[in-house]
């Protein structure tokens, strides 16, 4: 006879129904896992014998043959070791067949019978709720499991023991809660930044319409501290968004004791990071940093620093949202709606274009570092700014007054207006300027007379491509939304113009 239990195979954040079959034979002693599993899979049968062995069980003297259905999804992680045993556990006769059809299970065993925490919990509870299943995970996995849905049926043991009581009546699980971390560090503020106005208003732009944003100044200019205070002004994330995270969080085992965030993502990968690392991919196709800074920001710092391969695979998830990890026998789907903030150096040494300084390798110098960056991948950055080393003089000035809580009041506005927007145009998927396509810009931020004559004879003189036109159009109508306007005016153009100018430092290298 052949006892079954149910869990899942991962395919980026889908999880895939994976039937798991038990069945004893006649024949020598054997214990065989079958169905295309990796390493992890196969060393499943010396845990599950272990950890029967620890609640006084043992495998009778026949042959177990247990088989991962459909036996041509490749299976991988520690996360099938609960179901096995569940489904020899019925096979046995210890577990009712007709309980184990209510649930899907995931979870590792330890040596003692302890059921350890895997990652997944949320995509997998998720998965089962649609299917109207509960699920059985790790007790640290269940206030992540909780968030599937009030009416899902959770069932979080600490232990083979804790399990097999409640099965039998005579202990019953709690149903686990949803938790949220409690994130009581304090962000850095802007008010600590001296100087640098113009660079503080356009990151409260970038922040208001999720713009990418590229910024170009010498060391010590304040690049890295500008974008280490993004975090301070974004807005939090809503339900949506923040289950959204969450399950991208859960896959890469990100989400520490189960809680989830509101707090928006900020990724901040070394230059010496690995395309895989970047896009995703690996043994288990994990999501990369693009994936992890989903509806956050990814910030690059030392941008022509980055492998050229690395930084071209940033251009089409900039445009699509989505990163694609296409290997020969897999092809994975991870969303990647992130921010990008990029900030460079204009030379190798640093000080190309400032006063008073003669770079010691000439002009070549600037231009053989910014011809690391391709064309194509500049003109996806709506917002180019060029920033200059702050003066003594400002450093002794006392600190701004204005805060990060002030600007985040304005973006905040900002963002609510988009979102609104958005609806009332049937187009609810949407939630900032950034995410409008070209046909969509034309209806919601077509500028008043002057402004569309500005633009026109800009384009023309800066040589803007159609993508450079429709950034300049998104930036203008996130300017005309600070100011609570619905009409995008001459000065919303213009102002966005200047953010979009060639900078002085590429100049020096064309």
């Amino acid at each position: 006879m052949t006892s079954r239990s149910a869990t899942v195979a991962f395919q980026g954040i889908d999880a895939v129904p994976v039937d798991v079959q038990a069945q004893f034979l006649s024949g020598l002693v054997q214990f065989n896992v079958v169905g295309l599993g990796d390493k992890a899979v196969a060393e499943s049968r010396e845990r599950v014998r272990a950890a029967l062995h620890a609640i006084g069980l043992a495998l009778p003297g026949k042959r177990l043959i247990v088989n991962l259905s459909p036996a041509d999804l490749p299976k991988e992680g520690s996360h099938y070791d609960l179901p096995i045993t569940l489904a020899v556990l019925s096979g046995l006769g210890i577990i009712p067949q007709d309980f184990l059809t209510r649930y899907v299970a995931m979870g590792e065993l330890a040596l003692d019978g302890a059921i350890l925490g895997v990652s997944g919990v949320l995509p997998a509870a998720i998965a089962a709720n649609a299917r109207d299943m509960g699920l059985i995970c790790p007790k640290v996995s269940g206030p992540e499991a909780a968030w599937a849905g009030e009416d899902a049926d959770i069932l979080a043991p600490e232990n083979l023991i804790q399990l097999i009581n409640h099965v039998k009546g005579t202990q019953v699980l709690t149903r686990p809660k949803p938790a949220i971390s409690r994130q009581a560090e304090q962000l850095p503020d802007l008010k600590d930044i001296k100087g640098q106005e113009m660079a503080k208003r356009a990151i409260e732009v970038a922040a208001a319409g999720g713009h990418h944003m590229l910024m170009v100044g010498p060391p010590g200019a304040g690049k890295s501290m500008l974008a280490q205070r993004m975090p301070s002004i974004l807005p939090p994330m809503d339900s949506r968004e923040m289950l959204d995270v969450s399950m991208i969080a859960s896959l890469a085992g990100e989400l520490s004791g189960g809680q989830v965030s509101r707090r928006r993502p900020f990724r901040a990968p070394h230059h010496s990071a690995s395309m895989p690392a970047l896009v995703g991919g690996g043994l288990r196709a994990k999501p990369g940093e693009m994936a992890l800074a989903h509806h956050g920001v990814l910030f690059l710092d030392e941008f022509p620093e980055f492998q050229p391969r690395v930084l071209e695979s940033l251009r089409q998830p900039m445009e699509t949202g989505e990163t694609v990890v296409a290997r020969a026998n897999y092809h994975v789907t991870y969303p990647a709606r992130f921010q990008l903030i990029a900030a460079m150096n204009p030379c190798k040494c640093g000080m190309a274009g400032e006063p008073g300084h003669v770079c010691r390798n000439g002009p070549r110098c600037a231009a053989d570092y910014q011809a690391r960056l391709s064309g194509p991948l500049i003109d996806r950055m709506d917002i180019q700014i060029e920033l200059r080393a702050v003066k003594a003089s400002e450093l002794t000035l006392p600190p701004p007054k204005e805060t990060s809580s002030d600007v985040a009041a304005r973006v905040f506005a900002a963002r609510q207006i988009q979102v609104q927007r958005f609806v009332n145009i049937g187009k609810p998927e949407l939630r900032t300027n950034a995410q409008a396509d070209g046909a969509l810009l034309e209806d919601i931020a077509t500028p008043d007379p002057a402004g569309l004559k500005l633009l026109s004879e800009a384009a023309d003189a800066m040589n803007l491509s159609a993508r450079g036109y429709h950034r300049v159009l998104r930036v203008a109508r996130t300017l005309a939304d600070l100011d609570r306007r619905e009409e995008v005016s001459r000065i919303h153009v213009a102002e966005a113009l200047s953010y979009r100018q060639k900078l002085a430092a590429f100049q020096t290298a064309a």
